[in-house]
């Protein structure tokens, strides 16, 4: 995610180099746009949006605030609520001002690919492909999926289907299975996106004057050299997506079967074996040793710090909210691209 991050980042930056088109003005604009609507998100309560966010802050704060009083030290905590809310809404605006152009350029390649696809299957393909983030975004709508998937209403009685775990597996095994229709998908957006080339010919042609073959060559040439951008733009949020969503799956404690078997949480002793160690080593060893065990300790003190419960959160977010920015952007762009621009 941090190379693919970093390829977006140069992207947007060369996009900021450009004096005279407007995509500096686009890219600050869906900032903006995406830092109020990151902030509108983090106050919608768990019973509508069921992220784990409050839960594992919350686990996160109590855990550190134990961890600095076994210091000697006072504190209420290592950072305020509203602070991490807003320093988070930053983050999430810098990622959807990355994945502006990104989700722009998909819609007019689905727009594009449509118009090529002959058939039924791959028309069908296609639309699921668009919609794919879509269907990320309402997998954490608790009240639309999680509530009817786990507890249908079957006439009086509400039948539960599965458990919060199996669910949590399905919705991961969803996203990878969208993320590899996008992925199948690849090779029509890129012709699509190719037979830009063959348009720009026919457009030159309605024009009046002569063209010189050289203009023409420059013409074709520029978008074939621009494919590579066009390829990186396409791969980069699927990437970003599948890290966060094997991340969520890692630190979140996650399994990737359909029934996981209940993991026995068995207690841990923590304890410094500091008197055998002074007792029964030299003083210069001694100190080593207890010097290690401390570092030992202190990492195992911070595994309770940074618990599943607060992966599950900010990583059940992250990528909800990747989704979301592909799934806006892709959707101005079509609105754009079938409605304002002129044919």
């Amino acid at each position: 995610m941090r190379l693919k991050s970093k390829v977006l980042f140069s992207l947007t930056t060369h996009y900021f180099k450009v004096e005279d088109g407007g995509e500096r003005s686009v890219c600050v604009t869906f900032g903006f746009f995406f830092f109020v609507k990151a902030m509108a998100v983090l106050i919608v309560t768990e019973n509508y949006l069921e992220f784990g966010l409050e839960t594992g802050f919350t686990n996160f704060s109590d855990s550190a605030m134990q961890f600095l009083e076994k210091q000697g030290l006072e504190s209420q905590g290592p950072v305020s609520k509203l602070t991490f809310k807003f320093f988070l809404a930053l983050f999430c605006s810098l990622i959807g001002a990355f994945l502006t152009f990104p989700g722009l350029r998909l819609a007019q390649m689905h727009l594009d690919a449509l118009n090529l696809a002959t058939e039924k299957i791959t028309q069908t393909l296609l639309h699921i492909n668009f919609l794919a983030p879509l269907f990320m975004v309402l997998l954490w709508v608790k009240p639309i999926t999680k509530d009817y998937i786990m507890n249908p209403p079957l006439g009086k009685e509400s039948v539960p289907l599965m458990t919060e775990a199996t669910f949590d597996t399905l919705r991961l095994w969803l996203i990878i299975v969208l993320c590899a229709l996008r992925l199948a998908m690849m090779r029509s957006h890129l012709q699509a996106y190719l037979n830009l080339a063959q348009k720009c010919v026919d457009q030159m042609k309605k024009e009046a004057g002569r063209i010189s073959t050289v203009e023409l060559q420059k013409m074709v040439a520029r978008v074939f050299y621009y494919l590579c951008v066009i390829a990186l733009q396409y791969v980069a949020p699927l990437v970003m997506l599948l890290h966060t969503t094997l991340l969520l799956k890692t630190l979140g404690n996650h399994s990737w079967g359909i029934y996981p078997e209940p993991v026995s949480t068995l207690p841990v002793d923590h304890s410094l074996p500091s008197h055998s160690v002074h007792s029964e080593l030299p003083s210069a060893d001694g100190k080593m040793k207890v010097t290690v065990t401390q570092i030992t300790v202190a990492l195992s003190s911070l595994k309770n710090i940074f618990t599943p419960l607060l992966f599950r959160g900010l990583l059940s977010f992250l990528t909800w909210w990747i989704a979301a920015c592909l799934f806006s952007t892709s959707l101005f762009g079509l609105f754009y691209h079938q409605y304002l621009t002129v044919a």
